[in-house]
């Protein structure tokens, strides 16, 4: 299928490894134009802004780049997000994480987006057509005792994309939501990282972690967590003009952990 996006220019935000890099990568298979903003280098053909999406102006700079590249905005992808830098999830109890906890992990995964979405808008409105896609996670859908300040922000990435759409879907900017569930990334697989917590949490090792324990405990249906590929897939059909019709949504993409109807 032709998505007819060869040509435009898009922004991937945290777009270095794992979701971010499969999503810059097939926009690239595409002919997308691709800015990427990460603090290291992706190993794609991509125009690279070196840039801690932490810093309030990381947004501006970013999209200066792509202007000043490209001539333009057509997409912008809200992708980066997760632990804040420094900071191992899952974190567990609501007592865990402290003021600068909270104010760290709305920083990177709610008001990053918010700056990036601030700085593009008046760039996407010239060109019409235009697409933004914020990720978020079925944690924002499906609370508890772990990740609640993490969960929380995810929550209010999925409102603001409800209303973003409203405002700007008149005005050629159509806002959609992607929610992954477990997606096999350096999150989960990393020294230290989730499967290794959880591990010592239940009593397991870090591969049984992966295959078995983590797809058991959210229920997932397909039995596995969820590949990069799948979500890039996702976002490269919801940025296509053959999503002319599509925004406002949230597509969920995992594994079949959320149940309810």
């Amino acid at each position: 299928m032709d998505l007819q996006l060869s040509g435009r220019v898009a922004i991937v935000t945290g777009a270095s490894k794992g979701i971010g890099l499969a999503i810059a990568q097939t926009l690239v298979d595409e002919g997308v134009h691709v800015v990427a903003a990460s603090r290291t280098a992706p190993d794609a053909k991509v125009t690279h802004v070196a840039v801690d999406l932490m810093d309030p102006d990381a947004p501006a700079q970013v999209v200066a780049r792509a202007v000043e590249e490209f001539g333009g905005v057509d997409i912008l992808v809200n992708n980066a997000g997760g632990p804040p830098p420094g900071t191992t999830l899952p974190r567990f109890g609501f007592m865990t994480p402290d003021d600068a906890d909270w104010r760290a992990m709305f920083e990177f995964n709610l008001f990053a987006a918010v700056r990036m979405i601030r700085a593009a808008v008046p760039h996407m409105l010239e060109r019409g057509g235009s697409s933004i896609v914020n990720v978020s996670s079925t944690m924002a859908k499906q609370p508890g005792a772990m990740n609640v300040d993490y969960g929380a922000a995810k929550a209010a990435v999925l409102a603001v994309g409800k209303s973003l759409s409203e405002e700007y879907g008149p005005q050629g900017i159509r806002v959609n939501t992607v929610s992954p569930g477990a997606v096999l990334t350096d999150w989960w697989t990393k020294d230290g990282g989730a499967a290794e917590v959880m591990a010592g949490v239940t009593g397991s090792d870090k591969d049984s972690v992966i295959a078995e324990v983590a797809p058991a405990m959210m229920k997932l249906t397909t039995g596995r967590l969820v590949h990069p590929q799948e979500i890039a897939d996702a976002v490269a059909l919801l940025v296509s003009p053959r999503s002319g019709s599509t925004t406002g949504a949230e597509f969920v993409i995992d594994g079949g952990q959320l149940k309810e109807i």
